[in-house]
């Protein structure tokens, strides 16, 4: 017999606030602070990971750190990764998407931007390797490590990452198509699987992991997924004509990491009446504090407002 997902719990989480926005003086942080995931919990404070922009709109990585009760104790004075040479991949923008601790040494995966011609903008993603316990990231090369393909003909950006039995498994966005609508340009991507060896070299064969759900839909970005109880859990992003013009928080499950069950619907977080994330709500980090649950995630005009923070309070 083939074993069957448990029926999805309803998640019913209750918003703690706005926790952070970058204050804008420093050149590099002028603006944003977008797809905020943590790298560490020690010594009484976490650390957070996060994506700025600068006066010319490109983006930077930054880091801050917070005490455990999310008390800001300080910001990193410098970017830990900034856009890339010049006619690089990465030469418009850097925007860190996961870090994955693999032996003595930090993975952190991040989608480079290029400014575009015929469409607005391009993505790939790169990878940058600490040897220093995340003090500073060197990159990895200076062309990407996914770029389009066969399979991803436009471009692939944000990813989640996760490690096991020295096996690497990848949620991307893949970018499959741009339509032009009078002045405006609309892209089309969702979300796909990758597997590695060693968490550089990447073999995808087209596996759509999260798809379109209805004709309207056109976007669904930023993975973030976890494996609780033997089974994988996603949380993502997504939009689209009649159902919603900004993003919204979706969720799937799954058996084996490759074919999904999605229900919406199970999530329940909306946007705010007022305020921050009145707009739209993106991005979303799950992970678990001292017996809590807890998400991270940004709000109107992704990431300019800043982050917040939620907690599962019911299921």
């Amino acid at each position: 017999m083939h074993k069957k997902l448990p029926q999805m719990k309803h998640q019913r989480w209750t918003k703690l606030g706005h926790l952070f926005n970058v204050d804008g003086t420093s050149q590099w942080a002028q603006s944003h602070a977008a797809v905020p995931f943590v790298t560490d919990i020690t010594d009484g404070q976490l650390s957070v990971i996060y994506s700025t922009r600068d006066g010319s709109n490109r983006s930077h990585v930054g880091r801050a750190h917070f005490d455990l009760d999310f008390n800001l104790l300080s910001v990193d004075k410098a970017p830990l990764i900034s856009p890339g040479k010049l006619g690089r991949f990465d030469e418009d923008g850097t925007t860190a998407s996961y870090e994955v601790k693999a032996g003595n040494l930090r993975y952190l995966y991040y989608a480079g931007w290029n400014r575009g011609t015929s469409t607005p903008f391009r993505n790939a993603l790169g990878l940058a390797i600490s040897r220093d316990g995340g003090q500073s990231y060197e990159r990895f090369s200076e062309g990407p490590i996914l770029d389009r393909s066969t399979v991803d003909p436009c471009f692939v950006a944000g990813a989640c990452v996760l490690q096991s039995n020295e096996r690497f498994q990848m949620w991307y966005i893949s970018c499959v198509d741009w339509k032009q609508l009078g002045d405006k340009f609309r892209h089309y991507y969702h979300l796909k699987y990758a597997t590695s060896d060693n968490g550089i070299d990447w073999s995808r064969t087209g596996t759509v992991a999260i798809d379109f759900k209805t004709e309207f839909e056109y976007a669904i970005s930023q993975p973030w997924v976890i494996i609780d109880e033997g089974i994988y859990k996603m949380w993502f992003s997504y939009r689209g004509q009649q159902v919603t013009e900004t993003y919204r928080i979706g969720y799937a499950e799954s058996l084996n990491g490759v074919t999904w069950e999605r229900n919406d619907r199970s999530v329940e977080l909306e946007v705010s009446a007022s305020g921050w994330d009145s707009e739209m709500i993106c991005y979303p980090f799950v992970f678990n504090l001292r017996g809590r649950r807890l998400m991270l995630y940004n709000g109107n005009d992704y990431g300019r407002s800043g982050f917040g923070l939620a907690e599962l309070s019911d299921s």
